[in-house]
């Protein structure tokens, strides 16, 4: 595949992954693509656990679920993330960000822009959609044929200090090579974010990598290969879009904002089409 179609096909996995072991040749050229990015004195901060034992994918996957319906019923999730939700294409078309939610059962529909009330909060958890998510969550992560813990060293990580700026932004660097490399090995991965949000699960996922104590563990992936025929999630959201090169480009000084033009996000150079959009029945284009 192209270097550009690569950058133009990678997604964020919000469905289920085929069951087939990821193969010991991908891993391996996933972390291998994670050792080439740039680091601060060529430090190297990062480290990462491939995880295809299926008990501890198992307790990965409980810990996921139980935070995913804890943080919806007590209203957390939505409060804390509701400046990224939209719900109309117009205003997704407008913002060109965040995520529309598109998808979820016919009963709930009427209600949704009522998510961030208390009525709203009140309807859902009548209709029991955290558990229904949670355990969406849950059987997404314990049917993930690999997982992917990110960590740093924390010798490395020194918050405050410019060398700790750039340790974090080198894991980041690390961490979009094996999301670019996954669109070339026809994977997908997806973020196992909830348990972050709740202190003492997170610690749970450390004690169940038996993470040492001069590591930071900054992020969990689930990792697999993606079905030809992709179901969606019960309730999903999609974010195709991307701001015009006008809304975050500036030329010469922030007084002026660059032209839009061709580009990646609405022109059509060599290799890309007019659009970054997921293709059939997608959406899971964070």
């Amino acid at each position: 595949m192209d270097f550009f179609d690569v950058v133009k096909n990678r997604r964020t996995t919000n469905g289920p992954f085929l069951p087939d072991p990821v193969k010991p040749e991908h891993q391996r050229a996933l972390v291998e693509a994670a050792a080439m990015a740039p680091s601060h004195f060529n430090s190297q901060p990062w480290r990462f656990a491939l995880i295809d034992d299926k008990e501890r994918i198992g307790e990965i996957a409980r810990i996921s679920g139980e935070s995913m319906t804890k943080l919806m019923e007590d209203g957390t999730f939505w409060k804390r993330y509701r400046p990224y939700f939209r719900f109309s294409e117009a205003e997704m078309e407008e913002r060109r960000d965040g995520i529309f939610i598109d998808q979820m059962p016919s009963v709930l529909k009427p209600f949704r822009k009522q998510i961030f009330s208390n009525t709203g909060q009140s309807i859902m958890n009548r209709f029991g959609v955290p558990k229904t998510l949670g355990e969406d969550n849950r059987k997404l992560v314990a049917n993930s044929p690999l997982i992917l813990a990110v960590m740093l060293d924390k010798n490395e990580y020194r918050p405050g200090e410019l060398s700790g700026f750039y340790s974090v932004f080198g894991m980041g660097a690390a961490v979009e090579n094996i999301w670019l490399a996954t669109a070339e090995l026809g994977m997908g991965i997806q973020f196992v974010s909830t348990p972050m949000e709740i202190p003492e699960n997170w610690r749970r996922i450390e004690e169940i990598i038996s993470m040492p104590d001069d590591l930071a563990l900054m992020a969990v992936y689930r990792l697999g290969y993606v079905p030809e025929d992709k179901k969606r999630p019960t309730i999903d959201w999609q974010s195709r879009q991307r701001k015009r090169l006008s809304q975050f480009v500036f030329r010469n000084s922030c007084d002026v904002s660059e032209d839009d033009g061709a580009g990646l996000v609405d022109g059509s150079p060599e290799g890309f089409e007019r659009d970054v959009r997921p293709g059939p029945g997608r959406a899971d284009s964070l």
